[in-house]
């Protein structure tokens, strides 16, 4: 590559096409980035709200939203408060992150043969010899 300062005219005017086409590219990158940054931290906004349909989130204008230093949506939880009270269909109840059910807090305790009544003793030693 030749110097700028020697560089002829036209080879100069390319370049600088070339920079700010790539900058536009920069720019619409960058844009759509956040744009799908934004709806991703909606989406788990609205789950955590207990929206039942995510297609709700289209009523939500994202080009005034902001993102903190941290990457989330500012003022997420208090727009999804909002939404709900304008249109309380969308939502179910509320839910955790996690569909789950979380486990028993005490494993299930099995009942000894020394525990069961004769009745219960007989049904147990029948279904045991029923799977064998």
């Amino acid at each position: 590559m030749t110097d700028p300062v020697e560089a002829p005219e036209d080879e100069l005017e390319s370049l600088r096409a070339r920079t700010r086409e790539l900058e536009s590219r920069l720019l619409e990158t960058e844009e759509a980035a956040r744009t799908k940054l934004v709806r991703a931290e909606l989406k788990t906004h609205a789950v955590r709200a207990g929206m039942i349909d995510l297609d709700g989130l289209k009523l939500v204008d994202i080009d005034e939203l902001h993102l903190t230093a941290n990457g989330e949506v500012d003022g997420a939880a208090s727009l999804m408060a909002a939404l709900r009270k304008r249109k309380p269909w969308l939502f179910g109840d509320v839910s955790s992150s996690s569909a789950a059910s979380p486990p028993p807090s005490a494993p299930l305790k099995k009942k000894l043969a020394t525990e069961m009544t004769t009745e219960e003793w007989r049904a147990a030693r029948t279904d045991i010899l029923r799977h064998r």
